[in-house]
């Protein structure tokens, strides 16, 4: 049990532990405080307790569990790899990790197989190495880490919003603004607990869209966003009258080209390397199913 005593005041617990223990992500601090890791002069607190001078912080680091996890020979294309990532193109279809209803056959069984026992353990039990995340139906580029400072640098680097990711989405109907910001906050929908929605008392959500190419009843965008909520760009597209094509949770009405899943893929990633500090930009090709539609259009 390591012991720390606060020398600064009215400081959240977890940004006064973040500041003193820089190897261990943010993430992890609220979860060791909300798991009873965490004491002050001998008492839980709550993760928006204040510090104050001479509080004596008592912290608990637990060993990593070992995952349960096993690995399964699934079909990934790797866009590049080392010793601390390993960047892929995800499939449509395929879950990140393991949850309820999905408790194997996920992109973690995958890279499990691909990379030993090599990834980071900060995301826990069920998402070793999983810095971000994609949701089921959208494929596309996605980092994840082998060791636990490459998870804790790439994780600063979103929550600094200085990871930046360009989406490709085919919504429904013609979008008239050839670029726009949709600045809406999100949160999860009061109707359906599986669904989010814009709320105002949400949290905040910015999407940027720029037109590629318009057809008869649909537009091609190229789309960036600041923040990464759940469902984000679904939800965004949604409110201003363009559903992304395929998405059965946000889009009604007919889905003339029969996709299965929401036609959004994660183009490109750009992101400062964790070890060498090199400026990465990679990208992943687009899906074939998502080629053919769109040549599909262009010859109409």
């Amino acid at each position: 049990m390591e012991k720390i005593i606060v020398d600064e005041e009215n400081i959240r617990l977890d940004s006064y532990i973040a500041k003193k223990r820089k190897d261990l992500s943010r993430t992890m601090i609220q979860k060791l405080i909300e798991d009873g890791d965490v004491l002050v002069n001998g008492l839980t607190k709550k993760i928006s307790y204040k510090v104050n001078f001479n509080d004596e912080i008592s912290l608990n680091v637990p060993e990593p569990e070992k995952t349960d996890l096993k690995a399964q020979n699934i079909p990934i294309d790797i866009i590049y790899e080392d010793d601390d990532i390993i960047v892929v193109n995800k499939p449509k279809g395929l879950v990140v990790h393991p949850a309820n209803g999905n408790p194997d056959g996920t992109l973690v069984n995958a890279i499990m197989a691909i990379c030993k026992d090599s990834l980071s353990g900060i995301g826990g039990k069920i998402r070793p190495g999983i810095v971000h995340r994609l949701d089921k139906d959208t494929s596309g580029i996605l980092v994840v880490a082998k060791n636990d400072k490459a998870h804790i640098n790439l994780s600063k680097q979103i929550k600094d919003r200085k990871m930046k990711k360009i989406y490709i989405a085919l919504v429904k109907g013609v979008v008239n603004e050839n670029e726009a910001t949709i600045d809406m906050p999100i949160g999860r929908s009061t109707k359906d607990r599986k669904k989010m929605a814009v709320r105002k008392d949400g949290k905040q959500a910015i999407t940027h869209f720029k037109v590629l190419k318009r057809y008869q009843n649909y537009t091609l965008l190229e789309v960036k966003i600041d923040t990464g909520r759940t469902h984000q760009i679904r939800v965004h597209m949604a409110e201003i009258g363009h559903p992304v094509v395929g998405d059965i949770v946000y889009s009604k009405g007919k889905n003339e080209f029969g996709v299965v899943g929401q036609m959004l893929h994660a183009k490109s990633l750009e992101f400062t390397h964790p070890s060498t500090g090199k400026k990465m930009h990679l990208e992943a090709e687009l899906p074939q199913y998502f080629k053919e539609v769109i040549e599909k259009l262009d010859k109409e």
